[in-house]
């Protein structure tokens, strides 16, 4: 693997500079970015700072800080130093002004800031986590989306995932010789949740079961991982989707924000239907 620096420069929380250097480095193979993060960078002292730690360990440089200021001291500095200073933001900045005829407004984290959507995201979150893995059954109607599916096919992660983005995201899961709670008769109509069954490979679960027991130090040999029992499990599962007719997820190659789109274009589907 191929090491390099990679200082992350921001003038908010680093979130959005993060996100955006995974999103490009993920595309190079064999390379190793040793990374260097600077939030919160208010003043010309932190500049001088980060300037010099970049010196000790030059790389590439991403930031970003609308601070004129502030910019200016970081750009000369990394000029000087002969290393890439790149502002992730500036392209899409400069093409909303000249497409809307507007001037940002220079302000840093407004991302941030504690507004309606902001509360919406923790109202989401809470009532995620209340209604984890087949907890508070009785208002599942109070949803946004419902994930169905057998153990361990990321029901919690994804719910969590979609909670982040203001969607209320309860999980039920699907146990051998359990029917599921009867709210289900009711889920259905203008207003009701979208509901979506995850699947995924007999043999990929196994594989995700036994790290799980191993992790947990239980005893490995147990339906829970015995290969027919799982496949049965997964084709019930699969049967019941069909009859109830739910979109269907396969997960097995999929990674959660995967999971987590197809599930928006789903609810976005549900939405323009009930609109027409």
């Amino acid at each position: 693997m191929k090491e390099f620096h990679l200082h992350l420069v921001s003038d908010a929380t680093g979130e959005t500079v993060h996100s955006v250097a995974r999103a490009c480095f993920v595309q190079f193979d064999g390379i190793e970015p040793i990374e260097h993060h600077w939030p919160l960078v208010r003043t010309k002292g932190q500049i001088e700072k980060i300037v010099r730690n970049i010196g000790e360990h030059p790389g590439v440089v991403l930031f970003t800080i609308v601070k004129e200021e502030l910019r200016s001291a970081l750009e000369i500095g990394c000029s000087r130093l002969h290393v890439p200073c790149i502002s992730v933001l500036d392209p899409v900045i400069h093409a909303l002004t000249a497409f809307l005829g507007l001037e940002s407004s220079g302000k840093s984290g407004r991302q941030h800031t504690l507004d309606a959507d902001y509360f919406d995201r923790i109202d989401a979150m809470t009532y995620t986590l209340n209604h984890d893995d087949g907890q508070s059954t009785h208002d599942l109607g109070n949803a946004d989306i419902v994930l169905v599916g057998v153990s361990r096919t990321s029901k919690t992660p994804t719910c969590i995932y979609l909670a982040n983005r203001g969607l209320k995201a309860a999980n039920v899961p699907i146990v051998p010789d359990i029917q599921l709670p009867p709210v289900f008769e009711t889920l259905s109509g203008e207003g009701a949740p979208l509901i979506v069954g995850l699947t995924t490979d007999p043999k990929r679960l196994i594989q995700v079961r036994r790290n799980r027991l191993r992790l947990l130090d239980h005893d490995a040999d147990t339906d829970y991982v015995d290969p027919e029992i799982v496949r049965a499990e997964v084709a019930t599962a699969r049967r019941l989707f069909s009859e109830r007719n739910w979109p269907v997820i396969d997960v097995t190659r999929r990674s959660i924000e995967e999971t987590a789109a197809t599930i928006l274009q789903f609810l976005e589907r549900e939405r323009e239907a009930h609109v027409e």
